[in-house]
């Protein structure tokens, strides 16, 4: 175990995983975070390594998706993903297409994201959020066969779950800064609030 502890949350020490546990992360699981009656479920592409190693969501120090909550006024406070349970009473979920931890989501194949897909689908017809907001657009055309789709609302529908697509919030995705994702989660709030 990594003897280093780079962040506190609620007054806990949280460790950065060592590059042995990275590597070890390969293929991990990350638990949803979800409910019934949430207002939006958020859907990453698959958790990372650095997810992978901690058990959280979008918990690489560079990811811009707790940021972006934030800032959009999702949530009210700055939370850490080792506080991600907290985003229920919010109303807000994640969960991902495929929960199975890579070090690239390019690492996973066009059959991994339609069969994700499909259990996806299993799942919000479970839990029926407000809206589900895919993390991804070229997954998001991938996973579900819409080579065409663009960034923000969708036309169709998942049973009655209104779909966003927004962009990934990794740091590797360059084309958006944190502005740019508070003005598309702010879009998404608004919209799931006047549902």
């Amino acid at each position: 175990m990594c003897e280093r502890y780079v962040v506190r949350s609620r007054n806990r020490a949280i460790r950065k995983p060592s590059r042995a546990e990275l590597a070890a992360a390969y293929g991990n699981r990350v638990p949803d975070v979800i409910a019934t009656g949430l207002k939006i479920l958020f859907v990453g592409i698959n958790p990372g390594l650095y997810s992978g190693a901690v058990g959280h969501h979008f918990a690489r120090p560079g990811n811009r998706f707790w940021r972006a909550l934030h800032a959009s006024g999702i949530t009210p406070r700055l939370l850490s993903p080792y506080e991600e349970r907290d985003l229920l009473q919010f109303g807000i979920g994640i969960t991902n297409i495929v929960n199975r931890a890579s070090a690239q989501a390019k690492e996973l194949s066009q059959a991994d994201l339609r069969s994700g897909a499909r259990r996806l689908e299993s799942k919000i017809r479970r839990y029926r959020p407000m809206c589900v907001a895919f993390l991804g657009i070229g997954t998001y055309r991938i996973a579900f066969g819409r080579p065409k789709s663009v960034m923000g609302r969708q036309k169709e529908k998942i049973v009655v779950s209104a779909i966003w697509v927004l962009p990934n919030p990794s740091g590797l995705n360059a084309h958006f800064q944190l502005r740019d994702f508070a003005r598309l989660f702010k879009e998404l709030k608004i919209a799931a609030e006047t549902r």
